[in-house]
């Protein structure tokens, strides 16, 4: 696939097929990701490529706290709630996901539903849960690095005829996912990434979601009009 058309056509896939993914060609994708930049080498990130009956356990785990209201434990830090233009972008998106999927405004029953879509990877046969080390947990460079090699990672799937979204959902339960992971303590759970075959007739995964026009993103200086 010739590279524009992976970076323009790439969308977050929400919907997958009950179809298993060879693990010789996760480590393809994850063998192309890692060509990722990171500050000086440092190549702080771990991926822990979950499948199988650990993935139906953290999918059950995450759903049963959620629903007992156990207060999420996500481990690399949220920030505040979004505002302003990054709060418009944010309900845009999900106004275009509902419209896909034909969830009405007051159809509570059905918008939680899909929120609890999230906490189960989105029911894909994958998922890859991005750690850092923590010894470099405070510098902001290990964040950057992290948001590097998974961009990377989306785009390589992307070129293989794989479906990803990122999300955070995944990994909220922090205690769950540790639990049938056995990831070390000396590791910080960052982020999750769900993988799979596209399923084609997820209305959802038509979705192609707005990006800002360079003029209004970018700024030249010292450049000709």
């Amino acid at each position: 696939m010739h590279y524009d058309d992976v970076i323009i056509g790439r969308r977050s896939i929400r919907g997958y097929l009950p179809k298993p993914v060879p693990r010789a060609l996760i480590e393809e994708v994850l063998t192309l990701a890692m060509r990722a930049p990171s500050s000086m080498n440092t190549q702080p990130y771990h991926f822990h490529v979950v499948g199988f009956a650990a993935l139906d356990a953290i999918r059950a785990g995450n759903t049963q706290r959620m629903a007992a209201g156990i207060p999420q434990s996500r481990e690399f830090r949220t920030g505040e709630a979004f505002a302003g233009a990054h709060r418009e972008r944010q309900v845009g998106v999900a106004k275009q996901l509902f419209s896909a999927m034909g969830i009405a405004r007051d159809d509570k029953d059905a918008r939680q539903d899909w929120v609890m879509r999230g906490f189960r990877q989105f029911d894909a046969p994958v998922c890859v849960i991005i750690t850092y080390d923590r010894d470099v947990a405070g510098s902001d460079d290990t964040a950057f690095d992290c948001g590097a090699v998974a961009t990377a990672l989306v785009n390589a799937a992307w070129s293989r005829g794989l479906g990803t979204v990122i999300n955070s959902q995944g990994i909220m339960q922090s205690p769950v996912v540790r639990e049938h992971t056995r990831i070390p303590d000396d590791q910080v759970i960052m982020k999750s990434i769900a993988l799979g075959w596209p399923d084609e007739k997820f209305p959802a995964n038509a979705v192609v979601s707005e990006r800002r026009p360079v003029a209004e993103a970018a700024m030249f200086i010292g450049f000709d009009d």
